[in-house]
């Protein structure tokens, strides 16, 4: 591809070029990293630049505080500061600027919001639940196993036959950048994965590596995946919102609070810096402290008579 710099049209050809260039990311972020250029190739156009060159370090920050002062919060400037960091170095490398405006740029600090997990009679409601139909059998095998492993609902979609080894109550897990792992699967996960295999070979379609086959025999989306636990969750009385990646904070949240080891949390959830696993730590405190404020003399209002 011919890249020139010089048009409007040239800033998202560019883009579009760099994107290519990074496809051993998973497909998430190549499209939230299309997003963000091509939002900030729009910025860049209404304030009249139209080359990327003319880009500086007081340009993006501009553009950063503009997107805090909307409302946007510091993990996702983060991840677009990113992107423009991974972006500005290939425009660099190919010698289409002369170094990296975004380099030294970090986004606002925010609070960070505690991730929402299911208590364990919560977590019992969802999983000791009946199914009705193969498909529900299908769905109770993956609940299990999103908690029982602490899977990202992407690992879960991309989790092949020849991953699991049933004998020793294992998994492989390829994680974000393409980490592997190693998941203990827990008995009641492994005796329903047993039984959906039993039906699975009825609707699997040629030779679809996947563990989690849809009705057509394919291999299930993230979405429906979704959209499946979101309707179990209400046809059996759960009043709140639930998704995949909950029953992800729930697996960690329940094993740290029994354990206290936040080491061995890290290593079962995949997290390459053990500051991302201390979040939970703070949904345990804030567990402890809604106990002492509901359980402690000294804590409680005293009723009045």
């Amino acid at each position: 591809m011919a890249m020139s710099s010089g048009s409007d049209a040239a800033l998202d050809e560019l883009i579009e070029a760099y994107l290519a260039t990074i496809n051993g990311r998973s497909a998430n972020t190549v499209k939230a990293y299309r997003r963000d250029l091509l939002q900030f190739s729009r910025h860049c156009r209404s304030v009249g630049i139209t080359e990327w060159a003319a880009v500086d370090s007081h340009c993006i920050r501009h553009y950063v505080a503009m997107r805090h002062h909307d409302g946007v919060q510091g993990p996702s400037l983060a991840r677009s500061l990113s992107a423009f960091r991974s972006y500005f170095k290939f425009l660099t490398l190919r010698g289409l600027i002369g170094s990296n405006p975004a380099q030294s740029i970090r986004a606002p600090k925010s609070t960070r919001r505690l991730p929402r997990a299911l208590d364990v009679d919560q977590m019992i409601t969802l999983l000791e639940q009946t199914p009705e139909t193969p498909l529900e059998l299908r769905d109770r095998a993956m609940w299990e196993t999103l908690y029982s492993c602490g899977l990202r609902v992407s690992e879960l979609v991309g989790m092949n036959v020849a991953d699991l080894d049933m004998a020793n109550g294992e998994v492989r897990v390829m994680g974000k950048g393409r980490k592997v792992r190693i998941a203990p699967i827990g008995r009641h996960a492994r005796e329903l994965l047993e039984q959906w295999f039993a039906l699975r070979a009825s609707l699997v379609r040629g030779d679809e590596p996947a563990v989690f086959v849809s009705r057509g025999g394919g291999r299930l989306s993230a979405r429906t995946v979704q959209k499946r636990l979101r309707n179990w969750a209400l046809k059996h009385g759960l009043n709140t919102r639930v998704y995949p990646h909950m029953l992800r904070h729930s697996f960690a949240s329940h094993l740290l609070e029994s354990s206290g080891d936040l080491r061995a949390v890290q290593e079962l959830l995949g997290h390459s810096n053990i500051s991302t696993t201390q979040i939970y730590t703070h949904m345990d405190f804030q567990h402890l402290a809604k106990v002492y404020d509901q359980a402690h003399p000294r804590a409680r209002r005293r009723r009045n008579y």
